[in-house]
C-alpha cells in the first residue's frame, strides 16, 4: 500500500498537475445526482482509509451481507421480469394494451390505477371529477377486474403487480376472487402488491386513513399472504416515490428502511414469526441516470437490510437475510 500511495503522489505531481495547468477541468466540483462529492480518482488507497473489509462489507454474491445480490448467479441464471407500468382509462382499453405488451415479450403486468381508484372512490363520486382514468385505469367493481384480465389467465404472466396501497386488502381480495373464477389456484400465479401505505404520507398522498389504521391494513395483507399464499409478495416497501418526490439516494434508502422496520414490528406483534413472513417482503427502489450512484445505493440497501434484520430482529438464518429488491426506471429522469 505504501508503494501505491507513493506512485499516486508521483502521478499527481508529474502527470496530473501539468494537465490541470494546460487544460483545467470543466468545473470546480463534481458530484452525484444526490449532491455527494465525486473525487477525481479512486484507488485501493481509499478503501484502506475507510477500513474496508472485503468479506465483511462486500463478500460474494449470495453471501451475507448480500451486497452483490441474493443469489450466486443473479441474472446469469434468469432475466429480471420485463414489464411496463400501464393503465388506460377503461378496463377494456387497458386489456388491449396488456395483450399487446405480452405479444411483444413482456413477462410481467404492472397495473396503473387512476387516483380515484387508489383512494377508494367510485368513478361517479364528486371528488373523482376530472381524475377518472387520467393516470391509470378506473376500477369500480369486480366486473372491471374481469374485463381488465379478459382472455389473460392470471398464471400467464410471470408476475402481476399494482400500485394498490391504501386499497391493498381490496385489490388482493378481487384478484384472489378472479383467480377462483378463472379456476387458477393461488400457487399457479404470482401476485405482488405495493400495499405500502406509510410512504403515501411521505411522498404520494393517496392515503385514506391515518397512519395507524393504514399500517394495520397493510399488515393485514402481509398476515393473510403469510398464512395462505406464501409464494406471493404482500408488500413492496417503496423508496421509488420518495425519490421521485425529491429525496436523495441516501434519503430514499433511509425512509424505506424506516418504514420496513414499522411493518416488521407490527407484523411480529401479531404473533407471526419473521421466518414465516420475512421471505415475502420486498423493497422497490428508483433507478436514475447516475449509474454508479444507483449501483452504490442498491448495494447499500441490500447490506443495510441484511444487517438490521440480523442485528435488530435477531435472525441468524442467512436465507432470511437476503433482500428481495426490485426497481423501475426513474420517471423524473425521462423526457417526453
Amino acid at each position: 500500500m505504501k508503494k501505491l500511495i507513493a506512485e499516486k503522489e508521483k502521478w499527481e505531481n508529474e502527470i496530473l498537475s501539468g494537465e490541470l495547468k494546460k487544460t483545467g477541468e470543466r468545473k470546480a466540483n463534481f458530484e452525484t445526482a444526490s449532491g455527494i462529492p465525486v473525487k477525481r480518482l479512486y484507488s485501493p488507497v481509499d478503501l484502506e482509509e475507510k477500513g474496508f473489509d472485503y468479506l465483511r462489507d462486500l463478500n460474494f454474491p449470495g453471501s451475507y451481507p448480500f451486497t452483490r445480490g441474493k443469489t450466486p448467479t443473479m441474472y446469469r441464471s434468469n432475466f429480471w421480469i420485463f414489464g411496463q407500468y400501464a393503465g388506460f382509462g377503461t378496463a377494456e382499453e387497458t386489456n388491449k394494451r396488456y395483450k399487446y405488451l405480452m405479444s411483444k415479450g413482456y413477462s410481467g403486468l404492472s397495473v396503473a390505477l387512476d387516483l380515484p381508484t387508489q383512494v377508494g372512490l367510485d368513478s361517479d363520486h364528486d371528488l373523482a371529477r376530472g381524475e377518472v382514468g387520467k393516470v391509470g385505469v378506473a376500477i369500480d367493481s369486480f366486473k372491471d377486474i374481469e374485463d381488465l384480465f379478459d382472455g389473460i389467465p392470471l398464471n400467464k404472466p410471470r408476475q402481476i403487480s399494482t400500485t394498490a396501497n391504501s386499497i391493498g386488502p381490496v385489490w388482493a381480495a378481487m384478484l384472489i376472487a378472479l383467480g377462483e373464477k378463472q379456476g387458477v389456484s393461488p400457487e399457479k400465479y404470482n401476485l405482488r402488491l405495493q400495499n405500502d401505505s406509510l410512504k403515501e404520507f411521505i411522498a404520494r398522498g393517496t392515503y385514506i386513513f391515518p397512519p395507524g389504521p393504514s399500517l394495520k391494513f397493510s399488515c393485514d395483507v402481509i398476515e393473510y399472504f403469510a398464512n395462505n399464499s406464501p409464494g406471493w409478495f404482500p408488500i413492496s416497501i417503496s423508496g421509488y416515490h420518495i425519490r421521485e418526490a425529491g429525496s436523495t439516494a441516501v434519503q430514499e434508502v433511509a425512509f424505506t428502511m424506516a418504514n420496513a422496520v414499522a411493518y416488521i414490528e407490527e407484523t411480529l406483534s401479531r404473533g407471526l414469526s419473521f421466518e414465516k413472513f420475512g421471505p415475502q417482503l420486498s423493497v422497490f427502489l428508483s433507478s436514475g441516470m447516475d449509474l454508479f450512484e444507483e449501483i452504490a445505493k442498491f448495494r447499500a440497501m441490500r447490506r443495510v437490510w441484511s444487517r438490521i434484520i440480523k442485528e435488530r430482529f435477531k435472525i441468524d438464518d442467512s436465507k432470511l437475510l437476503a433482500l428481495n429488491l426490485v426497481c423501475f426506471t426513474a420517471g423524473s429522469t425521462l423526457t417526453a
